[in-house]
């Protein structure tokens, strides 16, 4: 194969997909459904990092559908997992549902879901769907109880002390030599994660166990101290996901990729090589991914409770922004934040104009990735003509300044003077994000120019014109008379103004759209721009 030959959609997907699909042909496995996997917790309300595994899962899934080959994503809902910590803001009647499996636990939000666990799950499950993504789900609990994993389960009980020696060889951690990699849930107190598995009676499909307690936080909740037995045909327990239940998974399912986050990174090795000298499966192809961070260098999680979560999204930005966001890179950490929405509402608009031409990209392979980015943030089903592109910052501009009560017709008024045409769904809901905005959030996120000495000269003089000029002529005039006084071409400081004003390289007509918003606003933010350069 050519190394420049571009393969697919020219994307890091179609990469991976070429890779999965030659794999499962040297390994002779049967290419009738080829599934990537993507675990959904349950136990705290679901983050964007959640849904951008989901995204990435699915992104290679239409990736190997594109080279002619029937895939699948599955959604598996850990929802047999025990609830270690109240996530900050949930109502502290919680504390007694501590170490419970999440669907044994009371929907906390009232009886819209049968369980905490189902409400988690389905608030992640429809932001997949308003993004479009296709999955099949899969509840763990129901696995367990009709026995989906039950011929992995028996193979990895009978193989527990060779599990305990891979874990200690992998990541030096004795537990599992001492203990069976499986949880019962305790007959007596309900509890899940405070019991200890000690011996498997494989005739009878037994497991014998001890409600001690388990780690909550830093302190210790003390098990019920009750003895009994399970049958782990009957969906009784589950398997440690840590020491054995992504190896059963994967198996049982015949997963051929996913992704992972660099903190279960461990868990995945020691899994890999249970599935692979246990359950005798080659274990799928990984991709292991960065977090996404807060401003403050934290990762977002559901127990810190610093969530950011894709219903947010959906206030300020289109679903196809956030898989943007999503399916830009794999690798590297990204800090997050409301203030970013902007940002890949623009790029997602400049990456239309890549896809239908508008902008020329000369690079047979920096072309064809960057439309096919543009297609999977469309699943593969991009629009047959390019929206309305307004820039955001221009929207909020316009939204602060509209009359109440007739918002939307005034902005539409505003963009139809500017140039723009005003009949279509895309800048309907546009608008919308513009002014949730606007409602919620006091200004958008600033761009930081690096501007040379001519530059700054030019903005600070035109500043000093804008306190005296009278018209929208005038204020246009003198932007071309300060650019070519400070050796600046024209074009060059247009652009560098509507990168301070609209974040964008373009937009409307500079002069009438600064006395339209009001020179002592631009005043107020060109002088920012100075004062950060």
């Amino acid at each position: 194969m050519k190394r420049n030959k571009i393969i697919g959609h020219g994307t890091w997907y179609d990469k991976i997909a070429l890779d999965v699909v030659n794999r499962e042909k040297q390994l002779n496995r049967g290419l009738n459904l080829i599934r990537t996997e993507s675990g959904i917790g349950a136990s705290g309300i679901p983050h964007i990092g959640s849904l951008a595994d989901a995204a990435r899962s699915h992104a290679v899934s239409l990736a190997i559908r594109s080279l002619d080959y029937p895939s699948e994503l599955v959604a598996f809902s850990d929802d047999k997992d025990g609830l270690r910590k109240i996530p900050r803001g949930f109502p502290s009647k919680l504390n007694k549902y501590l170490g419970f499996p999440v669907t044994s636990i009371p929907d906390p939000f009232g009886n819209c879901h049968t369980s905490f666990g189902e409400h988690m799950s389905s608030l992640l499950l429809e932001s997949l769907e308003t993004c479009g993504i296709q999955y099949r789900f899969m509840s763990g609990s129901e696995a367990y109880r009709t026995g989906l994993l039950n011929p992995q389960i028996k193979l990895l009980l009978k193989n527990a002390e060779r599990i305990g020696a891979i874990v200690r060889e992998e990541v030096g951690q004795e537990k599992y030599e001492e203990a069976l990699p499986y949880f019962p849930v305790c007959q007596s107190c309900g509890r899940i994660y405070t019991t200890k598995a000690y011996e498997f009676l494989s005739k009878e499909a037994k497991i014998l166990y001890v409600c001690e307690g388990m780690e909550v936080g830093r302190r210790w909740l003390k098990g019920c101290g009750y003895q009994g037995e399970i049958d782990y045909r009957l969906g009784e327990g589950k398997l440690s996901w840590k020491a054995g239940e992504f190896a059963a998974r994967w198996a049982a399912l015949g997963i051929c990729f996913e992704a992972y986050g660099k903190d279960i990174a461990d868990s995945v090795r020691v899994n890999d090589r249970i599935c692979r000298e246990i359950l005798g499966f080659e274990p799928p192809i990984h991709v292991q991914y960065e977090m996404f961070l807060d401003k403050g260098g934290k990762k977002i999680s559901k127990s810190r409770g610093n969530v950011f979560t894709p219903q947010l999204w959906f206030r300020y930005g289109s679903p196809q922004s956030l898989l943007l966001l999503t399916l830009k890179r794999f690798t590297g950490t990204r800090t997050l934040a409301v203030e970013d929405i902007p940002q890949y509402m623009n790029e997602l608009d400049e990456l239309e104009d890549v896809f239908f031409e508008k902008r020329r990209i000369v690079e047979p392979k920096t072309r064809a990735n960057l439309t096919g980015l543009y297609m999977y943030c469309w699943g593969l089903n991009p629009p047959k003509q390019p929206g309305i592109h307004v820039p955001y910052n221009l929207l909020i501009t316009l939204a602060k300044i509209a009359p109440n009560g007739s918002e939307a017709e005034f902005i539409k008024e505003k963009l139809l003077s500017y140039g723009y045409a005003t009949v279509s769904e895309n800048l309907n809901a546009r608008i919308s994000y513009a002014l949730n905005w606007v409602k919620d959030i006091e200004e958008t996120k600033k761009a930081t120019l690096k501007l040379r000495g001519e530059e700054t000269n030019a903005v600070a003089e035109l500043i000093n014109i804008l306190e005296q000029v009278e018209s929208a002529e005038a204020i246009h005039g003198a932007i071309f008379k300060t650019a070519r006084k400070h050796g600046l071409k024209p074009r060059q400081f247009f652009e560098i103004l509507y990168q301070i004003l609209l974040g964008v390289p373009r937009g409307p007509r500079l002069g009438p759209y600064i006395f339209e918003v009001g020179r002592q606003n631009v005043i107020k933010i060109l002088r920012e721009q100075l004062a950060r350069a």
